[in-house]
């Protein structure tokens, strides 16, 4: 079903504005003074750390896409395959607790050179920064600047986001519908909201409301067609 859902609607690119915050509303005020730059105050070294499915990637991947649009060369990059740049004004390293042995000292050289150069590193792991499997300088700067650990929505905030998505669409929800696609599909959000999104499109395509027997179809469908 997870596989049917996110072929037939991905879900939409991450931005700061489609960014759930929850109890992380401090985070996301970091990261829009440290697009703004210096004039604002913002802090040009951050670090996001916290369990799968809080959003991490989803704010690094957001800020590199704000600051290209912006004019400012950024880049994206997730571990362990990292190739870095060597002129970039904003660069997004996912997933650091993963950095292979043999990258740690150039992204060490790459973090000391775009700190020299004004640019903005933002990166994100599952660990707080003294328990990162990484060589102690890069774990350093790692931690050099500004450390924020992001939260999961709770079971109830998912709920209320979910709702509140499939009024804009203009869709009703059968009871049950949230409870099922809680308990069985990936808790992140993005993945949640492509759900909906997709039972929206199936439900118009069918002609039928978003029942718990409509979400089952959609299950069998996927399993006669993998």
């Amino acid at each position: 079903m997870e596989q049917l859902v996110l072929e037939l609607a991905p879900p939409p690119e991450p931005t700061l504005d489609n960014f759930h915050a929850g109890g992380n509303a401090a985070v996301l005020g970091a990261l829009r003074a440290a697009l703004r730059g210096d004039e604002q105050g913002g802090e040009r070294i951050l670090y996001l750390w916290g369990p799968a499915g809080c959003g991490k990637s989803h704010l690094l991947r957001a800020m590199a896409r704000a600051a290209g649009a912006a004019g400012k060369p950024a880049l994206y990059l997730r571990a362990p395959g990292i190739e870095l740049p060597q002129d970039t004004h904003f660069l997004a390293l996912d997933d650091v607790h993963r950095i292979e042995a043999s990258a740690q000292i150039a992204v060490f050289d790459a973090y000391n050179r775009l700190r020299a150069s004004q640019a903005v590193v933002l990166a994100a792991g599952n660990l707080p920064p003294a328990d990162l499997p990484l060589r102690e300088d890069l774990r350093t700067r790692v931690a050099s600047g500004v450390v924020m650990q992001l939260r999961a929505l709770s079971e109830d905030e998912k709920r209320a986001v979910l709702e509140d998505h499939a009024r804009h669409l203009g869709l009703e929800l059968a009871p049950g519908i949230l409870g099922y696609l809680l308990a069985h599909f990936s808790r992140d959000l993005g993945s949640l909201v492509a759900a909906i999104n997709a039972l929206d499109r199936y439900s118009l395509q069918t002609r039928r409301a978003v029942t718990l027997p409509l979400l089952r179809e959609t299950i069998k469908l996927q399993a006669n067609n993998p």
